[in-house]
């Protein structure tokens, strides 16, 4: 299949999952977020992901990025949420090191670490008062972890100048805020309305990075 009609399936399959809210799940909507997790992945087969140490490593964050989607098929079990943010904090530790074969002087992972540490700060303190004890150490851990996955995009998009690298991490970046939203601020269907079409565009442009 071409790359456009891969990132049709993805767009297909965000569709299908933003109208279970609408219209309730049955057999045929409810595919929807596995169609569109298994197209991207599909997207970076296509642009030959093991080509490269780069292309491995991100092909890594996308597989465990499909992984955590399937963990969080199941509504409201708190086991499988935690699985899910396991499996994307490890995602995002893959497109680390995906984004550091490009290289680049420490002083620019710092410079970038250090604006990104402003936004996790205040993201942290908006979370805070409603995270539970339990909660509280994987939030932090997770929020470390996002923070240096978008200051490794743009440590790479200065050597590489490629922008998909840096817009692939800021949608990812963004849509964590609405699942973040929805699970520990409230539950409203503006933050899957907005937050799936963020993650899954985000997950299309890390992919086709591959180009």
């Amino acid at each position: 299949m071409s790359t456009q009609l891969w990132c049709v399936l993805v767009c297909v399959g965000v569709i299908m999952e933003l109208l279970v809210d609408y219209r309730g799940r049955n057999r045929f909507l409810s595919i929807g977020k596995p169609l569109a997790s298994s197209a991207f992945i599909g997207l970076a087969l296509h642009l030959d992901a093991f080509a490269s140490t780069y292309g491995q490593a991100l092909f890594a964050g996308l597989v465990l990025s499909w992984l955590g989607d399937m963990f969080l098929i199941p509504k409201g079990a708190k086991r499988w949420f935690l699985a899910g943010l396991v499996s994307f904090l490890l995602g995002h530790v893959a497109y680390v090191v995906a984004f550091i074969q490009y290289g680049g002087d420490n002083a620019t992972l710092f410079a970038a670490f250090a604006v990104s540490a402003l936004p996790a700060v205040v993201v942290l303190r908006w979370l805070w008062p409603r995270l539970s004890t339990q909660m509280r150490r994987p939030v932090i851990a997770y929020v470390v972890v996002i923070s240096s996955m978008i200051s490794a995009a743009i440590m790479a998009f200065t050597v590489r100048q490629q922008w998909e690298l840096l817009v692939g991490a800021a949608l990812f970046y963004l849509s964590d805020l609405f699942v973040a939203r929805h699970r520990f601020v409230v539950e409203h269907r503006i933050n899957r309305l907005v937050g799936l079409p963020l993650y899954y565009g985000g997950q299309c442009v890390l992919a086709l990075s591959l180009a």
